[in-house]
């Protein structure tokens, strides 16, 4: 199944599958209790353009304070739910619109199907998910250790389960921090699963490694055609995961949107400092609503050359620099203007 021919479905009015674009997701890392802490960085990670956020539930206060929070935020509300099906219970009645849970360690059939009754009274789609830490041990001992054969099997098996009890409101996750297992066992379950698959890479680490990892490991599925919504999973800021989700879709052509920023790496011709320029030129256009290339280079040499694929850019040489639009050199300015030249630029843009 490739992205566009899975079954939509509604997440508190955001439709992921079929044919709509692929969503980013976040979490956040505040204690879900404390529901001005909680709001206060649901509301930043919109800001940066999170479209559906999830929080964990590991106790009933949890469960409850989801009903202040949904109040006072614009996204839709997934509820994380570990062990105990009486969260997600409550956490429904209290407004999730959608519960991420494994059946797996849910418990007994009973509770699952506890679970799943509640949200087809509520209409609240449950999201299926596997980790390779989670694999169960028969699982283990048929493939000899965690595969990606073993974490699809698991996933689909828990998907069966749901169905059986008449529920096919479903998104499915599989995740694994083995980037390539990661791979393999969504192109394996996007032969078989029918409901939109939730992609990520877990675990994948700290802001540096993590961004690596994920951006290899989500570029290579995606750019497949499998995957409907994706969270970038950092230890760190949350809305730096944001940052990083919307720049692989817009690499790959799945967004579109915001000023994109070209640079060249710098030589010894560069004579300006080009490293700090071009952090100070992202930095300023992040809130530009200009759907256009930008290019910041550091010499005249093959500046005007290399921005040629831009829309405009700017190009440093002894003191001065250059204002390029399409690669032509339109006039020269100082230094130390090259950055408000810019600005100009693009306030008053005119396609």
């Amino acid at each position: 199944m490739l992205r566009e021919q899975t079954k939509e479905i509604n997440i508190g009015g955001v439709k992921i599958g079929g044919s709509n674009p692929v969503a980013i997701q976040s979490m956040t890392n505040t204690k879900t209790e404390d529901v001005h802490a909680t709001v206060a960085q649901i509301l930043k990670l919109e800001a940066a353009g999170c479209e559906i956020i999830r929080c964990a539930v590991p106790t009933m206060e949890a469960a409850e304070a989801l009903k202040e929070i949904k109040k006072q935020i614009h996204i839709p509300l997934t509820a994380d739910i570990h062990f105990d099906y009486r969260l997600a219970i409550v956490a429904i009645e209290n407004g999730a619109d959608k519960i991420r849970i494994n059946p797996g360690n849910i418990g007994s059939e009973d509770r699952v199907k506890a679970v799943v009754d509640k949200a087809k009274e509520y209409g609240v789609p449950i999201r299926v998910g596997v980790n390779s830490g989670s694999l169960e041990k028969p699982l283990l001992e048929k493939y000899g250790g965690v595969t990606a054969e073993g974490i699809v099997e698991s996933a689909l098996d828990k998907v069966h389960m749901i169905e059986k009890m008449g529920y096919d409101n479903l998104v499915v996750s599989i995740k694994s921090s083995d980037v390539l297992m990661c791979v393999k066992a969504h192109e394996l379950i996007a032969k078989e699963c029918p409901y939109p698959l939730h992609v990520g890479i877990t675990e994948s680490g700290t802001l540096y490694s993590g961004n690596v990892k994920s951006s290899v490991g989500l570029g290579i599925i995606l750019y497949e055609g499998i995957g409907n919504t994706i969270r970038v999973s950092l230890t760190g800021d949350p809305v730096e995961e944001i940052r990083t989700a919307k720049l692989i879709l817009k690499t790959l052509g799945l967004r579109k949107g915001g000023i994109e920023v070209v640079s060249c790496p710098t030589c010894g011709r560069t004579k300006i400092d080009l490293i700090g320029l071009a952090n100070q030129v992202e930095k300023m256009v992040a809130d530009i609503p200009l759907d256009i290339k930008v290019a910041v280079m550091g010499c005249v040499v093959n500046g005007p050359g290399e921005a040629k694929e831009a829309d405009i850019g700017i190009a440093g040489g002894i003191g001065e620099g250059l204002l390029i639009k399409k690669g032509e050199i339109i006039k020269k300015v100082k230094e130390d203007q090259l950055l408000e030249t810019l600005r100009q630029e693009l306030l008053n843009w005119k396609e």
